[in-house]
């Protein structure tokens, strides 16, 4: 009897299992990377970039949610980054996300230099509070620095300035430390 669901070869399984084990990430951002992780496997993507890490992030994180807010934008938004695997995003395939704006991080985890990138300033930023673990608003706020970001076009073709995302992370309400985990 065959299995249902077919096996990866060696060479199919790019995408490294690490990231979403690094201490330095929240629950909640482990479990973003994993489904980010998830969404480039079933796209048949080589890496993860930063529009898997934004949808994985809408699709899991009340606080990046809160950042959109309700109404047309966020459903816009989330409409761009389905349409990844069925035509819109499909020019990306088999390309490497990386502006060359961000430093070069030299263990990549089966994610874009770009991403890897975010996923490093992610975790300085965390730091930067007081040692906490990365958050997705961290994650979020490293995506939308880089104007090069996949992420960030897809925000633009949905109407959705990245400064006004940025702006709207600085808004959000500083979250208690007792749960950060």
């Amino acid at each position: 009897m065959q299995p249902r669901i077919p096996r990866q070869s060696a060479d199919e399984q790019v995408v490294a299992p690490r990231a979403d084990n690094d201490a330095r990430l929240t629950a909640e951002l482990a479990a973003v990377v994993s489904g980010a992780r998830r969404r480039a496997v079933r796209d048949g993507d080589r890496q993860i970039d930063s529009a898997h890490l934004l949808h994985s992030l809408l699709e899991h994180d009340p606080e990046v949610r809160a950042v959109f807010g309700e109404g047309p934008g966020i459903a816009r938004l989330l409409g761009y980054l389905v349409q990844r695997s069925i035509g819109y995003g499909l020019r990306w395939q088999g390309s490497v996300e990386d502006s060359g704006a961000m430093r070069v991080v030299a263990e990549s985890d089966g994610f874009s230099p770009l991403a890897a990138g975010a996923m490093e300033r992610a975790c300085e930023r965390a730091a930067a509070r007081g040692g906490e673990p990365a958050r997705g608003i961290d994650l979020l706020a490293a995506i939308v620095a880089d104007s090069e970001a996949r992420a960030v076009e897809v925000l633009h073709r949905a109407g959705i300035e990245p400064g006004a995302v940025a702006k709207g992370i600085e808004d959000q309400p500083a979250r208690p430390r007792w749960s950060s985990r």
